[in-house]
């Protein structure tokens, strides 16, 4: 089967736009937001980031060695662009490549690549530049590389990639969009400057330039004049900020010192931002999920998984915390991403005189329950608490910026974690794979079974047997108590008013929990903010 994307940009937005206006009711942007005006060129934006996520870039912004990995891909997509963009409706945008085909029953993909491109450098943006990227990709530490089984990657012209698989891949270009291997480094770049200098003024074929970068603070960049596509980007220069939280974000915006904020999640400022900015809620593909590592005590007892299950009830929490802003769910799959399936048959419902009865078999359960250090996460660990001391569980609640977030898992003796989990495809990076598979450093489950399902997902390319595949896997995660979901969360972007594109003004489905932002698109009309 081959794909050729080779329609302009704006077609494929203008075309989901009408889709979106038309279908959705998941997500919204505040009145008066005009996004039918024409884009304004020129103009200066700074994005603020939280520091404990997207505001966190320890290591440089190197593709391969950045120890966050996709939680910087909006910086990222502004230095490098893209392969292939996802975009509203999960449309996918050609970019950096312009087609692709499947072929030999899934295991060989072949990426066209777009031709007359050039690295801010100068040096030629082609198929052996990818190749050479991906196979870095491959064999870094970096926490979002790919997860493709690769026999072999080559260019067979100047203008083609193809990927030889060990096993069939029907999510393979889905997988592209949370993985390293979207944004391509110039190899010549690399080389010269070595890793270090190089992840401080890296260099790609994107719509920006990197000017200077001051890690996990300030990222200041200018627009390519060298950039593919004609008339974009339309904005002069981009600069990331790194903010304490969203308090520390809005105040910011109140006072001017920024034009947008990715990624906020408190309901009360949300409500108070929509009073002066324009707020735009995304498209979830994410899940809240409580996991539970069973490899070690208590967990590895089912009697223990049990007990959590009928001691948690969620619904009080979405109500009381984030003011039912988002869907329940009892699976790893959100409405704007494929195989949402909201309703899990045979889910275990909240029971609290099972768990005490549970408790009580165990001759008691203590938990340490922990979350990323963000209020909003350290406020469900706390209702949890509280639900849980009602079973008779005596729970300790920790919290954690990300990279110790990270060690924890790395380190395997956690016991259980309210984590988001879940992408646009449940085979990409972040996907479900993520927290259930044997393979994953952040997977507390280790079941041959279950591997083999997501395995046989993953395989299939007919995206129908892949959706009946995951809804096998949601009922076998139930049935064997390996963690149960909350709802299906995806914070939202907030921006001044006049400022337009997509993920700012259209909502854009989550690719890492949160969308990337499609930079060379987005625009800034002062005089209308």
């Amino acid at each position: 089967m081959r794909f050729r994307l080779k329609s302009m940009r704006t077609v494929c937005l203008g075309l989901a736009a009408i889709v979106i206006a038309a279908c959705s009711s998941s997500s919204s942007s505040t009145p008066g937001n005009n996004t039918s005006a024409a884009p304004a060129s020129g103009g200066s934006l700074t994005v603020l980031e939280w520091s404990g996520f997207a505001g966190d870039w320890p290591a440089g912004l190197d593709p391969a060695t950045n120890t966050n990995g996709a939680a910087d891909q909006s910086q990222m997509d502004a230095i490098y662009g893209e392969l292939f963009e996802l975009g509203p409706r999960g449309v996918i945008i050609p970019d950096l490549a312009t087609g692709y085909a499947f072929s030999n029953g899934g295991k060989t993909i072949t990426i066209d690549i777009r031709q007359g491109v050039k690295f801010t450098d100068g040096t030629p943006f082609n198929a052996a530049a990818v190749v050479w990227n991906i196979k870095r990709d491959l064999a870094s530490s970096c926490t979002c590389k790919p997860v493709w089984l690769v026999k072999s990657v080559t260019a067979t012209s100047p203008s083609t990639v193809q990927v030889n698989l060990l096993v069939p891949d029907g999510a393979f270009i889905n997988q592209i969009f949370d993985s390293t291997a979207d944004w391509i480094a110039s190899p010549a770049a690399v080389q010269k400057m070595g890793e270090k200098a190089f992840a401080l003024k890296p260099v790609g074929a994107g719509p920006f330039v990197v000017v200077s970068d001051t890690p996990s603070s300030v990222l200041v960049l200018k627009k390519n004049p060298g950039y593919w596509q004609k008339g974009r980007p339309y904005l002069d220069s981009l600069t990331f900020k790194a903010v304490g939280g969203d308090e520390a974000a809005y105040e910011a915006l109140l006072a001017g010192n920024g034009q947008v904020y990715e990624d906020m999640s408190t309901p009360a400022l949300l409500k108070q931002a929509a009073q002066h900015f324009n707020v735009e809620n995304q498209l979830s593909t994410s899940p809240y999920d409580l996991q539970l590592n069973t490899l070690t005590p208590p967990f590895s007892n089912v009697k223990a998984r049990q007990a959590i299950y009928a001691a948690t009830n969620f619904a009080p929490i979405l109500q009381h915390i984030f003011s039912n802003l988002y869907p329940m769910t009892e699976g790893f799959t959100g409405p704007g991403g494929i195989c949402y399936q909201p309703t899990v048959p045979g889910y275990p419902s909240y029971n609290l005189a099972l768990a005490k009865s549970l408790v009580r078999q165990l001759g008691g359960l203590t938990v340490n329950l922990g979350t990323i250090q963000n209020l909003v996460a350290q406020y469900t660990t706390e209702a949890l608490q509280t639900e849980w001391q009602q079973a008779g569980i005596k729970v300790t609640i920790s919290s954690y910026p990300l990279a110790s977030l990270i060690a924890q898992f790395t380190g395997k003796k956690w016991q259980a974690m309210v984590q988001t989990a879940g992408s646009y495809d449940p085979a990409a990076g972040v996907g479900v794979g993520f927290r259930f598979s044997s393979l994953s450093p952040f997977s507390g489950v280790h079941d041959p079974h279950l591997d083999g399902l997501l395995n046989q997902a993953a395989a299939t390319v007919d995206q129908s047997q892949r959706c009946q595949f995951y809804n096998q896997a949601a009922q076998y995660i139930a049935q064997k108590y390996y963690g149960p979901f909350y709802f299906a969360f995806a914070p939202a972007n907030i921006a001044v008013r006049g400022v337009t594109g997509p993920g700012l003004s259209q909502p854009l489905p989550a690719v890492v929990v949160t969308p990337t932002i499609l930079w060379e698109d987005v625009s800034y009309n002062k005089a209308a903010s």
